[in-house]
């Protein structure tokens, strides 16, 4: 089973979706990574889910990922004795450690990490934004707070400071234990919920330590202040744009998409865009306009995948949803001004001779009279330099390992598929060349670039660029 498209589709596995049957044919549909969200579901619910992925890939013969989404630390307020209270703009209250239940006067913010962040005219916003706070007085055991505006709080309300970062890990102890029992597992990719700086990765991938692919969610105006930084860090990036948007106002939400995907792409680090793509077919059969026009923009803009949530999670509709964002990639695929706008933009390159052949390649997949690309790679990073470059030509990664082909799931163009490891040249030409013409992407006579490295079978970056051409009978030509 082969794609049609070179961006990729995440989707939320959930009550709605992880049943095996539901599972196959989502991936059939197109999804190509799977995620487990970590903030909802036990343990036993993503066990299952993984298993379903596994025999649905089993089933198609094609490699998916399954992607831990870590919940991360959660800031919220505490309880009110009635629940709920009004508040209007100018009402005064204070947030405190007592965790003696909250009325109109006070309530307690069981986080005195946040009290010793604070200073006197910081934002803080609850409840997704939908309440705005300005500090006042503060000590490290409590604050004055006057609300800018908002209308009511209840129970357990989120906590966002836009404006501080707050020393608290990225991982919580909840996370901890998430983090071991999914790398029982075996999942593929894991990521990193509220990161606030680059030693919140660092801390991720040494407890990881190369059992999985660590991604940043970047949705935290502190993570932009450093983004640089966290991506020397990352195998992949989200813009996570629902927490990126309480915290930030609502018109440099795109702005920071673009920035993000320029410098993931710069770098060669696969970036996911999510939230909200297909909001409203968690209830309704078919998307918005502007739900359509979002996507199709975020395909324009070569992000490697777009994540599906609730739509596929919870929603009423999970198979139209990935269906239809299926159908959207592939006519923007399609459009003949998307090829200047994937060629407009090419990443910066190392002087090591990885990079140099990469760069040749995909001049050389320029020609007409080449049918694909076909990049041998153990641990994946021949790959994912090749997919860098945004050639628009086919590219077919063969590598030995099972844990890199479902890694590789999630980057753009690449279409993954388990093989041997060659034992000699002749070996590279004839699996390229023979692998090419089973996967449907080369015919007799046509030309195919293989990228590969030497000595066969040891992890390196590549140092060997060959030409052949798919033999019409007898023997390849080189």
């Amino acid at each position: 089973m082969k794609r049609d498209r070179r961006a990729r589709i995440v989707a939320t596995l959930g009550p709605a979706s992880r049943a095996p049957g539901t599972v196959k044919a989502l991936a059939q549909a197109g999804v190509d990574v799977f995620r487990l969200n970590f903030s909802h579901g036990s343990h036993d619910d993503h066990e299952a889910a993984l298993k379903a992925v596994r025999g649905a890939e089993i089933a198609l013969q094609r490699p998916l990922g399954v992607l831990a989404d870590l919940q991360g630390p959660k800031l919220r307020l505490g309880r009110f004795k009635d629940v709920e209270i009004e508040v209007k703009p100018g009402h005064r209250m204070r947030f405190d450690l007592d965790p003696t239940p909250g009325d109109e006067t006070r309530v307690q913010m069981p986080h005195p990490e946040i009290f010793k962040a604070l200073r006197e005219g910081m934002l803080l916003l609850l409840d997704d934004g939908r309440v705005r706070l300005r500090v006042g007085e503060r000590t490290d055991e409590w604050c004055d707070v006057t609300v800018e505006s908002g209308s009511k709080l209840s129970d357990r309300k989120g906590v966002a400071v836009p404006e501080a970062i707050i020393p608290v890990s990225a991982l919580t102890p909840k996370d901890r234990e998430d983090l071991n029992f999914a790398l029982r597992l075996g999942v593929d990719w894991v990521a990193l919920s509220f990161v606030q700086k680059a030693e919140d990765m660092a801390e991720l991938k040494q407890i990881v330590k190369g059992r999985a692919a660590c991604l940043a969610k970047i949705e935290k105006p502190q993570a932009m202040a450093d983004l640089e930084s966290i991506l020397d860090y990352c195998d992949g990036v989200m813009v996570a744009r629902g927490d990126l948007g309480v915290e930030m106002p609502a018109e440099e939400v795109p702005v920071a998409q673009k920035k993000i995907i320029r410098a993931a792409r710069q770098r060669g680090v696969p970036v996911i865009v999510a939230t909200q793509m297909l909001e409203s077919m968690t209830s309704a059969p078919a998307p918005t306009r502007a739900e359509a026009s979002d996507v199709a923009n975020a395909v324009y803009e070569g992000a490697d995948a777009l994540m599906l949530s609730a739509e596929t999670a919870s929603g009423a509709y999970p198979m139209e949803a990935v269906g239809i964002m299926n159908r959207i990639m592939e006519r923007v695929e399609g459009d003949p001004l998307w090829p200047g706008l994937m060629d407009a933009e090419h990443a910066g390159m190392d002087d090591i001779d990885a990079d140099a052949l990469v760069a040749a390649a995909r001049k050389a997949a320029e020609a007409q009279s080449t049918a694909c690309v076909v990049v041998f790679t153990t641990l994946g990073g021949t790959a994912r330099r090749m997919s860098r470059e945004r050639p628009l030509k086919p590219i077919l990664a063969l590598t030995p390992k099972p844990e890199t082909a479902r890694r590789l799931a999630l980057v753009w163009g690449l279409e993954t598929r388990l093989g041997k490891e060659p034992a000699s040249l002749e070996d590279v030409t004839e699996d390229a060349l023979s692998s090419a013409v089973q996967y449907e992407m080369a015919e007799p006579g046509q030309r195919v670039l293989i990228l590969a490295g030497t000595p066969f079978g040891a992890p390196g970056a590549a140092n060997l660029l060959r030409l052949a051409h798919v033999p019409t009978k007898g023997r390849a030509r080189k």
